[in-house]
């Protein structure tokens, strides 16, 4: 007998629909749920994908950030926001959050990692932070909102999973949770350096035009 949360069993359902929506036929498990006894944490289990009929996953994205008073915290391997992400995130930090954003400085998809880089200058001017990871490849995707909510999953903070990937977050309305998520992000900041305004002015003319030209083919990436 296996005993599952409510949020665990969400997952299962949406491991279903997935398979469902790509085989046309209903997978056969052997599993029976059985719900937990005791307190729990309030988590929505929270799947997006290109067949939902709103673009989920931006919407998802949009309502933390702008529910936001005290901060944004982003961690994600990829940082190619579109318009309306990165200009919530400029009111974010206009009206006083603390909006940091730790990216690796290793890259696995050049382009992406070259368009990223095309953001940097233009946060700044707002206040935004950009630290980027030196301790290998960082690959989590987490979301910090002030000490209310988190979101840790599978989406990137890219347009690919705004709108062309199946992903799946679990948000987390639990402050003790939420306390442990806090350390686990300045751990990574301390194995991190800080942008600077002026980083990357101090590049070569070869490596600024690539990050306008990557930044060009975002809405694919």
């Amino acid at each position: 007998m296996s005993t599952w949360g409510p949020a665990a069993l969400a997952v299962q359902l949406s491991f279903l629909e997935d398979w469902y929506w790509a085989t046309g036929k209903a997978p056969e498990f052997g599993w029976v749920p059985h719900l937990p006894g005791g307190d729990g944490k309030d988590v929505l289990v929270y799947p997006t994908g290109p067949a939902d009929r709103l673009e989920s996953a931006t919407l998802m994205f949009l309502t933390g950030i702008n529910a936001a008073r005290e901060r944004v915290w982003i961690a994600s391997p990829y940082f190619v926001p579109d318009e309306s992400l990165m200009n919530a995130l400029h009111l974010a930090a206009l009206r006083g959050a603390d909006v940091r954003i730790i990216i690796p400085d290793k890259a696995d998809h050049t382009l992406v990692w070259l368009a990223a880089y095309s953001y940097f200058e233009e946060a700044s001017e707002t206040g935004i932070r950009f630290f980027r990871y030196m301790d290998g490849f960082l690959h989590q995707k987490v979301v910090l909102i002030d000490d209310d909510i988190s979101a840790v999953g599978t989406a990137n903070f890219d347009n690919r999973s705004f709108r062309l990937n199946f992903e799946i977050m679990a948000v987390v309305a639990d402050r003790a949770f939420n306390a442990e998520v806090e350390p686990m992000l300045l751990a990574d900041m301390d194995k991190s350096v800080e942008m600077q305004p002026g980083d990357l002015d101090k590049k070569s003319f070869w490596f600024k035009l690539g990050t306008r030209l990557a930044r060009l083919t975002s809405p694919v990436q």
